[in-house]
């Protein structure tokens, strides 16, 4: 089943909020470059409950952060449970678990309030790039990165 929410279509959702279906439109490897300096994020695309993400940013051939991420939906009626989560590991540590929260922005929202910063995850579609901003939960001090499919190497 193929539900529409905020303009991206979302497979195997169900009906309102709280179901929410794997983001699959962030699937692929993406590429920012600007003034010397890069960012690669790839994803997996959605698979057994889950998609895994890689990141790691740079200049040159030298990478000066890495992280890898997961995202996974639960099939539980303990509301106990979050229905989908984001999972980040910094340079592969620390995995922190940020929750899906429903948004009238388009896209998906991850929030832990808890965390020091980020607190709020987000990830939407522009056309063609993939959009991510990082903030406090108030959408404070944020940080964006629009990425685009990698040219040919």
């Amino acid at each position: 089943m193929w539900i529409l929410v905020a303009g991206i279509a979302l497979q195997g959702a169900q009906q309102g909020p709280q179901q929410p279906g794997l983001p699959d439109w962030m699937a692929g490897c993406w590429e920012q470059k600007s003034e010397g300096r890069w960012t690669d994020e790839c994803w997996t695309s959605a698979r057994g409950g889950m998609m895994l993400g890689s990141n790691r940013t740079g200049a040159g051939e030298a990478v000066d952060h890495w992280e890898a991420m997961q995202i996974a939906v639960a099939d539980s009626d303990d509301p106990a449970v979050p229905k989908m989560a984001f999972w980040a590991a910094p340079r592969g540590v620390t995995r922190t678990m940020f929750i899906w929260v429903p948004s009238a922005k388009a896209g998906v929202s991850f929030v832990n309030q808890a965390n020091d910063y980020p607190q709020r995850i987000r990830y939407w579609r522009d056309g063609e790039q993939l959009l991510a901003e990082i903030s406090l939960g108030d959408g404070t001090r944020p940080m964006r990165w629009r990425f685009s499919r990698p040219a040919t190497r």
